[in-house]
């Protein structure tokens, strides 16, 4: 039985695919990046590069509601911003899957984190991005 069983497993190895490397696509790239500079806003304090990944038109989405517009999603996160020292903790995301839908639009599903002096916090968001021009643009917002 044994010596059956040595052909078959060498077989199964040689025939086993390899592993395969995916290659990001130009805009998950450019997606990402966005992503990266908007935290890097947020942890430099400054709400308006925090907020330049987002459409003038994006919808967030709150427990109370939708919020409409960059003005609107700017006045929600406005009050972190203010005073001295780093409240609002650093800002960082774990992309976990990118979605394509069509040459304009892709979806991004992320795990962002917020790690503050004494509490780190973390929750999960789904993005819609859209291409507007040479860049990719947050239309849709659900963070929770």
């Amino acid at each position: 039985m044994r010596t059956l069983m040595l052909p078959f497993a060498l077989m199964t190895v040689a025939t086993a695919a390899p592993a395969q490397t995916r290659t990001q696509t130009p805009a998950e790239t450019a997606i990402r990046q966005s992503m990266e500079a908007s935290a890097a806003g947020w942890n430099a304090g400054d709400l308006v590069r925090f907020m330049d990944v987002y459409a003038d038109d994006a919808v967030f989405v709150t427990p109370k509601g939708l919020l409409r517009g960059k003005e609107a999603i700017s006045a929600k996160y406005r009050p972190s911003f203010r005073g001295t020292g780093n409240a609002r903790g650093k800002l960082s995301f774990a992309f976990l899957e990118m979605r394509g839908i069509d040459p304009r639009h892709a979806m991004l599903f992320a795990r962002w984190t917020l790690t503050g002096p004494s509490t780190t916090e973390s929750g999960m968001t789904t993005l819609v991005f859209e291409r507007r021009g040479a860049a990719w643009q947050i239309i849709a917002d659900h963070s929770s």
